[in-house]
């Protein structure tokens, strides 16, 4: 399966183009901003319009949605996510959230200074993803886990062999660490439990490179 992931790097922010069967599916679509980029890498990749299979958020933030709406339009393509973080996507209701850490409090005070660079276009999700789904009707051997806490409707894609595309739930910025805004506090260690009792082997974090899940070491 690695050898099928191709990471796009969009500054800060990772999207995950997942190469399938008959054609392609990308985790998340990172900052509107990026747009031109991630349609650069899509062709790099192969993956034209008619390639790109679905598109899957992890949750609702403007940094993973910003791209939906022109992929869309332009690749006609299916977006989907969790419904409870659908009012983000469709009306760009954002929930309060406790910051863990001083980058988060320092990006969240430049994110308001240069607002009109993290915008996005809303968009309506063609598909619901729900906790326990297979995916291997998209070419993908992976289940949908619902992991409430750092959003109420973050998912994570765990495959067959042990890779989670794990969307903010972890990051990996400076090091492997758990997620840096959090909606629910009590959600989220209830959520990365149920990670730590899963078998995942290695964690594709929407922050930062790639690590192994007994890399985390976490309180709340």
């Amino acid at each position: 399966m690695k050898e099928d992931i191709k990471i796009i790097e969009m500054t800060f922010v990772n999207a995950f183009l997942v190469k399938v069967e008959d054609g392609f599916i990308l985790i998340d679509t990172g900052l509107a901003m990026f747009r031109k980029k991630l349609e650069s890498e899509l062709v790099s990749a192969g993956c034209l319009p008619g390639k790109l299979k679905l598109v899957i958020i992890t949750h609702g933030d403007f940094d993973h949605t910003g791209n939906c709406a022109g992929l869309q339009e332009k690749y006609k393509c299916k977006i989907a996510m969790h419904k409870d973080d659908s009012a983000m996507a469709e009306n760009s209701v954002f929930p309060k959230r406790k910051i863990r850490t001083l980058y988060g409090k320092i990006f969240f005070l430049v994110r308001k200074m240069k607002r009109r660079k993290f915008t996005f276009d809303e968009f309506k999700p063609d598909i619901y993803l729900t906790d326990g789904q297979k995916l291997n009707e998209y070419g993908l051997n992976a289940t949908v886990i619902h992991i409430p806490g750092h959003t109420k409707g973050s998912i994570g894609i765990l495959t067959d062999d042990g890779i989670l595309f794990a969307g903010d739930t972890f990051t990996n910025r400076r090091k492997p660490d758990i997620a840096t805004y959090i909606e629910n506090s009590s959600e989220l260690k209830n959520s990365i439990a149920r990670l730590k009792s899963l078998p995942v082997k290695t964690v594709y974090p929407g922050h930062g490179k790639p690590f192994q899940m007994d890399q985390i070491k976490y309180k709340l």
